[in-house]
């Protein structure tokens, strides 16, 4: 049986940014470069572009011969990790990269191994002239790469660092690498400085973390006051829409301040009812942007308790409220939305915004169920859990989205802007 080496890179010039991927077969046996390709894949993050990279990879060697074994060899810890089955693909622009790369061959013919990026320069290099020709408006040609291959081959950068397919069976320390996992950060823009082979991803923003490049950064700010919010007046998607009250005018003047001595935000998105679209807009005038609508973001609509004040509410509707409060399933009196729809609609609006925003630091405005279920499903929490956090009008609150599909509250209920 013919054994191959794969290796692959990838990069984003922006991360997000113009993203390109390399990748090149190897002969385990004589370390010859039997094809490579490359490839300018248009915007894209630094992950997207290495699983592309590896895809493309994989592809290749199967088109050489599809019964081989492979051996795969990249500088990105958290694909080697994720395809090896060590962590977990949460991430939505990578879950069906990497299910279809699990598909050109059976996992128990390919093997994975993680690699300084000095000695993934092959890859390296066609990533980065893919990049250089989309950016001249052109693809990637294997003519232009001949003379730089000719070079590697004469370095001795592939065989030499090369080391060899893992034999069917071997013990562990045949089939990972022994070295310190010392991350880089290329020149296509791959992980920083990770100190120990032993990751726990699980724990995003602990220093045995991996690095996994920015993070999407949602702040989330709750719309200012309307005259429903000092009488605690259930106000969601299906009542009356009210506009900002002038204390939740003066609330949204003073969030827009605290944002602009922050200096972070790089976008605003805002969900559709008036008093978040009022709040955005006194943001944005301050911070020189525009407010995108997103439905997504929208309140929870209560239905025939939309007005009322929980104390009516117990007084008219009490089983439908009992019902409520014990299980996220039930439904508000009249055919509202539960709060089980309304995590299902969040869960759907983050994984778009997360992929749609991945390194940048957006405002989202929007109400007190959205923010309360964005915050719980970044704990992991459960759904009662909504009921025992405080969020106040135009308070402040924050989540950081990985690569890695984890999550990190920095965050919640911050009011100290609304101080005199």
């Amino acid at each position: 049986m013919r054994e191959f080496i794969v290796e692959a890179d990838g990069g984003s010039r922006g991360n997000p940014g113009p993203a390109g991927y390399g990748s090149v077969v190897i002969d385990a046996a004589t370390g010859e470069a039997l094809a490579e390709t490359a490839e300018y894949i248009g915007i894209a993050t630094n992950n997207v572009a290495e699983y592309r990279g590896l895809l493309a990879g994989l592809r290749a060697a199967h088109d050489l011969d599809p019964t081989a074994r492979i051996h795969v060899r990249m500088d990105s810890k958290l694909v080697i990790e994720q395809m090896s089955g060590r962590w977990k693909i949460k991430h939505p622009s990578m879950k069906p990269l990497a299910a279809e790369a699990g598909r050109v061959f059976p996992a128990d013919r390919i093997t994975y191994e993680w690699i300084p990026r000095e000695q993934n320069k092959h890859a390296d290099r066609l990533a980065n002239e893919a990049m250089d020709a989309g950016s001249k408006g052109g693809q990637w040609s294997p003519s232009e790469s001949r003379a730089a291959l000719a070079a590697d081959v004469a370095a001795g950068s592939r065989a030499a660092g090369a080391a060899p397919v893992p034999k069917k069976g071997a013990p562990p320390s045949e089939q990972r690498p022994t070295t310190p996992s010392e991350q880089h950060l290329s020149s296509t823009g791959g992980e920083s400085t990770a100190t120990s082979t032993e990751q726990h991803p699980s724990t995003p923003g602990w220093s045995a973390a991996p690095d996994m490049g920015a993070p999407a950064t949602f702040v989330l700010l709750r719309h200012g006051e309307t005259p429903l919010t000092p009488q605690k007046r259930f106000s969601g998607s299906g009542g009356t829409n009210p506009s900002l009250s002038a204390a939740g005018r003066e609330q949204a003047h003073r969030a827009a301040e605290a944002l602009a001595r922050r200096g972070t935000i790089q976008t605003i998105l805002a969900s559709p009812l008036a008093r978040t679209r009022e709040t955005a807009g006194i943001v944005a005038a301050r911070l020189g942007l525009d407010v995108t609508i997103e439905e997504g973001l929208r309140e929870t609509d209560f239905g025939a308790w939309e007005g009322l004040t929980f104390g009516e509410v117990r007084e008219r509707h009490p089983d439908d409220l009992n019902a409520w409060l014990a299980d996220p399933e039930a439904h508000p009196t009249g055919g509202g939305e539960s709060f089980a729809e309304t995590a299902t609609r969040m869960e759907a609006t983050r994984e778009k915004l997360v992929a749609a925003y991945a390194g940048r630091t957006v405002l989202l405005v929007t109400h007190v169920t959205p923010i309360k279920t964005l915050v719980r499903l970044a704990l992991g929490a459960p759904p009662e859990s909504l009921f025992r956090m405080e969020l106040s009008a135009a308070s402040l609150s924050a989540v950081a989205y990985y690569a890695d599909g984890n999550a990190s509250v920095r965050l919640f209920n911050d009011t100290s802007h609304l101080r005199p």
